[in-house]
């Protein structure tokens, strides 16, 4: 049974197309992958997910109930049931680490400051930061930043986590301990994860299922095993990370000029 489903979604911004006819059915409990080049549209699909974006045309549905047309006031509700990784991770640089996390438990609860307090050092726990709260994030790793950006999208203890490009910006070791932590929170907390990346060592390690995204459509929908062995050129190039023809002459072109 589909917890998020998005029917015939389009969307455009001026004279640019970036989705269209967009149909897609997300499990619950699951881990979806969303890959595509960049600028192909895809965390313009997280933020309709998530109601940050309305369609042109279309519908966006979560748990039975459809969400596009919903009043910002309804939508605020809904949210509260989504955590977000976002691509920077988007700390507050004058906060502590305790703070940060902390700030949705106290914009959005009653909780007290010793209740605040428990499970902030709860979640920090939960990515491998425990005692770091009292520090800023300057003081912080990037692959730091990234966890403890990842503990304050799970402080309201969300349905559906999104991770906007998770491992950007990190090494491939750090970029391994945040997919470990995707697969780790998956089976603890028994969320639905909707990952978007472009890093297919990452897509191939979390995802149950892939789907990619070219020129505004859905192109291709199978997990990883699927994807190693499509016959599709375009998804191929991507995951193996080749220029086509076109792209290589662009380059030809510039080094005559």
């Amino acid at each position: 049974m589909a917890l998020i489903e998005l029917r015939h979604v389009y969307k455009r911004f001026g004279w640019l197309e970036v989705l269209r006819d967009i149909n897609l059915q997300i499990e619950k409990g699951k881990c979806l992958v969303i890959i595509g080049v960049s600028g192909s549209g895809k965390s313009v699909l997280l933020k309709h997910i998530v109601g940050l974006l309305k369609p042109d045309r279309g519908e966006v549905w979560f748990s039975d109930h459809r969400i596009d047309n919903l009043a910002e006031r309804d939508l605020m509700k809904v949210r509260q049931r989504f955590g977000f990784l976002f691509q920077q991770g988007a700390l507050f640089d004058s906060d502590t680490v305790a703070q940060n996390i902390a700030f949705p438990l106290v914009e959005h609860t009653d909780k007290k400051p010793d209740e605040i307090a428990k499970i902030v050092e709860q979640k920090l726990r939960m990515v491998g930061l425990s005692g770091v709260g009292a520090k800023m994030p300057a003081e912080l790793s990037g692959g730091q930043r990234k966890r403890v950006a990842l503990a304050r999208a799970i402080a309201l203890d969300p349905e559906v986590i999104l991770y906007d490009e998770p491992t950007t910006g990190l090494d491939p070791i750090r970029s391994d301990v945040i997919n470990e932590l995707i697969l780790k929170l998956q089976h603890e907390l028994h969320v639905t994860s909707i990952v978007v990346t472009h890093d297919m060592a990452s897509a191939m390690k979390v995802a149950d299922r892939i789907v990619m995204i070219y020129d505004c459509r859905l192109i291709f929908d199978g997990n990883a095993e699927d994807i190693r062995n499509t016959s599709n050129e375009t998804v191929k190039r991507f995951v193996l990370g080749e220029a086509n023809e076109q792209e290589l002459q662009t380059l030809d072109q510039a080094e005559k000029k």
